[in-house]
């Protein structure tokens, strides 16, 4: 990050808070071409802070070893090279066909069970008795560290997800996605409301997407978001009687190598209209932590609204509320915690002591802090600074057991502001 980026990204969030408004740019998506001509802070103050989406080139993922042996010479999924690979491992299928939960259902099938169904589905005129199945949510690298994938741009290098979950050593925000023509993923906003990226290895998607905000206007009678947001009965008043107020969906047709930036909280619905492999990451970090903060909030409170009638008999309510919201969400607010200091103390560490070349080979992480500069450090602190203190006074943060954080977050936050300040000096 440069002087002038920092400068005017601290600006930003001192005047306007969380996040700019998200307004549909004009049904207008920028594409990057050339890597040697856009720098890290040209993403950051264009698209991170504004929270537009883009598409960048296929020159940006031509390197990428899955571009390289996961495809044919024609475009098409290698299948033989993908078995020899993976074909043992257990995978994550959902069928497209079926509706559960405003969901699709999923199953763990071997690979090689769910590529022979894939090639039958392709003969068959990408039909099937066992309806459309997509493999997705895998978490391959995760599974399989040592293959030549992929390697994350360094636009989205600044990860918060993955760094902390990475250091926890229990789950990762990678994945890949794989289905044949005419599978899709529901209306939805991502995880935490998280921005993501998506690269095709190979085949082409559309892309329907809906600023934030956008989707309140898509909500039925009883406050449901609709599971295809295609449907026509959304086009019923008695049903989605706020429909007629909202925008057009942006479009976006990603070809193969390219990938898409998804702003944070932006709800979309996505078809593959071939043979289609992605790799999608989710990530957070110093730009929408507060967003991913307020979601937590709005989470805690609707567990609160459906058990409130337990409040006064049940002495651990509280606890009961965060167990909860951790079984929906998969994070509570002491976990919270634990994310905002692991983010803080890799960031510390950087400023406090450099990186030397034997951390950097031991923690991709900080080797990322670093390449980032130290005036992201910083930014990075502030913005955990912000979201820590707000987090310290919550009323519902107060009333659980915090004893057993360690520093408490009164300890942590005169850590970070005192590091802040000798950083700037």
């Amino acid at each position: 990050m440069d002087r002038a980026t920092f400068a005017s990204s601290t600006a930003f969030f001192r005047d306007f808070g969380n996040s700019a408004p998200s307004a549909l740019p004009g049904g207008h998506v920028d594409f990057i071409d050339r890597a040697d001509s856009f720098t890290y802070s040209d993403f950051f103050r264009d698209y991170l802070i504004p929270n537009h989406p883009c598409i960048f080139s296929a020159k940006f993922t031509e390197d990428w070893g899955s571009r390289k042996t996961w495809v044919t010479w024609d475009g098409k999924p290698n299948f033989e090279h993908l078995l020899h690979k993976f074909g043992e491992a257990v995978v994550p299928v959902a069928n497209c066909d079926v509706k559960e939960y405003n969901s699709n259902p999923k199953e763990q099938l071997p690979f090689k069970e769910f590529v022979e169904y894939w090639r039958e589905y392709i003969r068959n005129g990408h039909r099937s008795s066992r309806g459309c199945l997509y493999l997705k949510d895998w978490h391959l690298s995760r599974a399989f560290p040592e293959q030549d994938v992929y390697t994350t741009p360094v636009y989205f290098s600044s990860d918060w997800l993955n760094e902390y979950w990475d250091a926890v050593a229990v789950d990762d925000f990678r994945f890949v996605y794989m289905g044949p023509k005419g599978s899709w993923t529901p209306f939805h906003a991502d995880v935490f409301r998280s921005y993501s990226w998506s690269a095709n290895v190979c085949g082409r998607k559309r892309w329907l997407l809906y600023p934030a905000g956008q989707e309140e206007f898509l909500k039925d009678r009883h406050g449901n978001l609709p599971f295809d947001v295609t449907a026509p009965d959304l086009r019923d008043k008695r049903i989605y009687p706020r429909y007629s107020q909202s925008q057009p969906p942006l479009e976006i047709i990603q070809e193969s190598g390219e990938i898409v930036f998804v702003p944070s909280g932006w709800h979309h619905q996505v078809y593959n209209l071939e043979d289609t492999i992605s790799i999608n990451h989710n990530w957070v970090n110093g730009c929408n932590v507060a967003l991913m903060w307020c979601f937590l909030q709005d989470e805690l409170a609707a567990v609160q609204r459906e058990i409130g009638q337990w409040k006064d008999p049940m002495d651990d309510w509280h606890l009961q509320c965060q167990l909860i919201m951790k079984s929906c969400t998969g994070i509570d607010y002491k976990e919270f915690y634990n994310f905002l200091k692991v983010i803080a103390e890799n960031r510390i560490s950087i400023l406090e002591k450099g990186l030397d070349e034997e951390s950097s080979s031991q923690n991709n992480s900080k080797a990322a802090i670093s390449t980032l500069g130290m005036l992201h450090a910083v930014f990075d602190l502030k913005r955990t600074v912000k979201v820590l203190s707000s987090l310290s006074a919550n009323e519902d943060f107060r009333k659980l057991d915090l004893s057993s954080l360690s520093p408490s977050p009164e300890a942590l936050l005169q850590h970070l502001e005192s590091a802040i300040d000798t950083a700037l000096l």
